[in-house]
């Protein structure tokens, strides 16, 4: 089939497998090109390994340091109607890729939240590799079962406290406005700390430790996104932030529990970029545009495998990384300094309907958004007939 991008809203609804499959290799000639000068990672567990920065992680630990890897993904296969998700490619690709270059990868395709697939892991580990150095935890999602309850829980994206007005863009009718949104309740609150905090997390290391599955030292990582004054009210104060919160309670939880195995946990601060958790976020799109704009003209602009490449080499696996401090990692830096959030607020005051697509880096926004699932990848032919049909193997 002929495969088009079918947007709608803030996600597209197919892929394309040929268009993932280059992007998953440009990644990995980033990688390639890239100097890995200190001791790395030798097996790596990555929760949510098929996207983002979750599979930008997966290869620089696997391209940039000859890991073996195991991936976690909730993913859907394609059928002779239908592409597979973003994901499913970019999996397969990975695996294509991995095997070609003689390393290890295997992927287990389920909900990371359930306890059935953190066995399925665990199980894997023990059989193929013993015991893992490094867990990568990059997992987003609007809802989580209780794996000892049942009870489903659901985040919404609110600030805390009192009701937000801001601008914000409709991608989908090219419409520059003002949204409001009503503080959350303490329900919407809880239940968002249980979806995007840190208690997953938490419960995937023990469960790891538990089962000899973590190698003396292990490092493991959570990443997150904490932002500057223009998303504070969506981020910091607001039921994402309370989230986000937890996730520093569970890096020192997970260090206490597993202190027998001297794992280090840590936080990883990352820049905004357009991802299809970002993009679902009210203000985001409009913030994204504006900081591609700036960071562009600034020269500092970086992409998920620049900033992970980095996260790797200057932080994870320096001698000496440094830590804010609530002993996270911050890569975001080059986003969140004061000169180039001066020049992003100048744009946001003066942003309009009228103005927009001449004060933001928009194109550059939606190239990124189709990216992320195949479309609008240099050197790739959009008018050819391909399978969508693409095995993991």
């Amino acid at each position: 089939m002929v495969i088009k991008p079918k947007v709608r809203g803030f996600i597209c609804t197919n892929a394309h497998p040929v268009g993932c499959a280059q992007s998953v290799e440009n990644q990995i000639q980033y990688i390639q090109s890239q100097s890995f000068e200190n001791k790395g990672p030798k097996n790596v567990l990555v929760i949510g390994c098929s996207t983002g920065y979750g599979l930008a992680s997966r290869i620089t630990a696997a391209f940039g340091y000859g890991a073996n890897t195991i991936g976690v993904c909730f993913e859907k296969e394609p059928s002779e109607r239908k592409t597979g998700t973003a994901g499913f490619y970019n999996t397969a690709a990975f695996h294509e890729k991995a095997k070609a270059k003689g390393l290890y990868a295997h992927s287990i395709n389920g909900d990371a939240f359930s306890d059935e697939i953190k066995q399925a892991t665990i199980d894997k580990i023990k059989a193929d590799l013993g015991t893992v150095d490094l867990v990568i935890y990059s997992l987003a999602s609007p809802r989580r079962t209780d794996p000892d309850t049942g009870e489903v829980y659901k985040s919404t994206l609110k600030p805390v406290g009192q009701a937000y007005t801001t601008k914000t863009y409709d991608t989908d009718k090219d419409k520059v406005h003002e949204i409001s949104l009503e503080p959350a309740n303490d329900d919407e609150i809880a239940q968002t700390v249980k979806v995007m905090g840190g208690e997953d997390w938490e419960r995937w290391l023990v469960q790891l430790g538990n089962a000899g599955v973590l190698a003396e030292g292990c490092k493991t990582t959570a990443y997150t996104y904490i932002g500057k004054e223009l998303t504070w009210p969506i981020y910091g104060q607001a039921t994402i932030g309370k989230a986000k919160e937890d996730l520093d309670r569970a890096a020192q939880a997970i260090m206490q529990q597993l202190s027998n195995t001297s794992v280090q946990a840590n936080v990883s601060s990352l820049k905004a970029l357009v991802t299809q958790a970002s993009s679902a976020i009210p203000v985001m799109p409009l913030y994204i545009s504006l900081i591609y704009k700036v960071m562009k003209e600034e020269g500092t602009h970086q992409g998920c495998i620049e900033q992970i490449a980095g996260l790797f080499n200057e932080r994870l696996f320096a001698a000496f990384p440094p830590t804010d401090e609530l002993n996270r990692y911050r890569m975001d830096g080059i986003e969140t300094n004061e000169d180039t959030q001066a020049k992003i607020k100048v744009l946001w005051d003066d942003v309009t309907q009228d103005n927009f697509h001449e004060l933001s880096d928009y194109a550059g926004y939606n190239k990124d958004f189709l990216n992320l699932f195949g479309f609008e990848i240099q050197g790739v032919d959009y008018e050819a007939d391909v399978d969508p049909m693409v095995n993991w193997s």
